[in-house]
């Protein structure tokens, strides 16, 4: 495992509370994610993982019945308090289950949101592009028909067009979301090398409902059952035979969820 800066705190989560109505997604969480760290997010369906990352981008605004308290701070700022809010979601992308290709040429996908932002010179354009597709694992398979619909692509590759889609913001944190979900085995492990390359240059918050890919590409691993954070250590302890909670030994082998 990578030394972590422990001194450089890039996520802050203190007393975070999210309820949808009357139903409780999440109970009084209290974390920090360290500078350019990978921490896994696991446990079962429903437990409040998706919930956890559209806080940190306040995409948990978008939800009408959505009632939040705590703090969330990123850099020692407290998100509620940025009126940017585009801004703050340029620094923490989002990679979603499904991939949702805009209906716009590959290149277009890419470029979207920097020209949004009012990058308009060409050769940089094409640059950033490249560059993300690079980052993305795509490149090779895509830069001769740059020009073709993004949605015609096949779905490992459409995942991998989101996440390019997701760096060509130039995030300082990333956010994947059970990215594995519609995609086969073999696209998975390439996602996997591409997260690998891309920790030694933003912090990575990984939602996964496989426990051997949080293993695998994971510093430390938070288990979240029903709302609770019910234990967040470093991988060696969490994977071990001897975590601190009897549940999470028993999820991480399968035994439920």
């Amino acid at each position: 495992m990578k030394e972590l800066n422990l001194s450089q705190k890039k996520i802050e989560i203190s007393g975070l509370s999210v309820k949808y109505g009357n139903t409780i997604a999440l109970k009084d969480i209290s974390f920090s994610v360290h500078e350019k760290e990978i921490i896994g997010i696991i446990g079962p369906a429903q437990s409040g993982k998706t919930t956890l990352l559209k806080t940190l981008n306040r995409t948990i605004e978008l939800i009408p019945t959505a009632e939040v308290e705590g703090v969330v701070k990123i850099d020692g700022i407290d998100i509620s308090t940025i009126k940017n809010v585009n801004q703050l979601r340029r620094k923490v992308g989002m990679v979603f289950p499904l991939p949702v290709g805009l209906p716009l040429s590959i290149y277009d996908n890419v470029a979207f949101a920097p020209r949004a932002a009012g990058l308009r010179e060409k050769s940089k354009l094409d640059e950033l592009v490249e560059r993300c597709l690079k980052q993305a694992a795509l490149w090779e398979e895509v830069k001769d028909r740059l020009d073709s619909l993004g949605t015609k692509l096949s779905g490992g590759q459409q995942q991998r067009l989101t996440i390019a889609r997701a760096l060509s913001h130039q995030p300082e944190i990333l956010c994947l979301d059970e990215f594995s979900i519609a995609v086969d085995p073999v696209t998975t492990m390439r996602i996997e090398d591409v997260l690998k390359e891309l920790r030694s240059q933003m912090t990575i918050v990984l939602v996964t409902n496989l426990v051997q890919q949080a293993r695998r590409l994971a510093d430390r691993t938070a288990f979240i059952y029903n709302g609770d954070l019910i234990e967040l250590d470093d991988n060696e302890v969490i994977f071990s035979n001897s975590p601190a909670e009897k549940i999470t030994f028993d999820y991480v082998r399968g035994n439920f969820g």
